[in-house]
């Protein structure tokens, strides 16, 4: 299984179908276990973490994203990001391990300058990678987005972006650069 290049053209394709900008935030959650064929939760992989969350990484800052990342559910789905980007944000104490939080959060937390955790966030984007249920972390309208990579490993991907509200009637006119 090539990990890398397969993660290299999922956040390639992912970033362009998106219509990321520089400064905009992605939220990632990823299931180490499910990409190698386990149960999410159940056989934690620090190599396996620190293989996608690099290759990401080095992606998203070439198009100047900012990453948040997902923990597991044992730390109530916090997030990983780096303190720079965490302005006005409600931080908290915690740092992940393989057993809570999972090897992405960790590997993140690991390869980050100055990471910091959060309890929410709500970010323009997000990538799901495994069945991680990112869903709590994208602002209000979450438009889903239908990617060529379909897995990584045996994880299922599923991407969203978001888009503002649509308010008005029949009379309202939109930006379509916003939609």
């Amino acid at each position: 299984m090539d990990i890398k290049n397969i993660t290299q053209d999922l956040a390639l394709e992912f970033c362009e179908k998106a219509g990321l900008k520089p400064g905009q935030t992605v939220i990632i959650g990823c299931s180490t276990s499910e990409i190698n064929g386990h149960h999410i939760g159940s056989h934690s992989n620090a190599e396996t973490g620190v293989e996608v969350f690099t290759v990401l990484q080095s992606v998203f800052n070439e198009h100047g994203v900012i990453i948040a990342v997902q923990c597991c559910e044992h730390l109530n789905r916090a997030i990983i990001m780096e303190r720079k980007n965490a302005v006005d944000k409600n931080i908290v104490n915690v740092v992940p391990t393989l057993d809570a939080g999972g090897a992405f959060a960790t590997a993140a937390y690991n390869n980050f300058k100055d990471p910091v955790a959060l309890e929410t966030i709500q970010t323009d984007a997000g990538l799901d990678i495994g069945g991680t249920l990112i869903g709590m972390h994208l602002k209000r309208v979450a438009v889903p987005l239908r990617l060529d990579v379909k897995k990584i490993g045996e994880a299922a991907v599923t991407a969203a972006r978001t888009r503002p509200p649509l308010i008005g009637g029949s009379r309202a006119q939109y930006d379509d650069d916003l939609l």
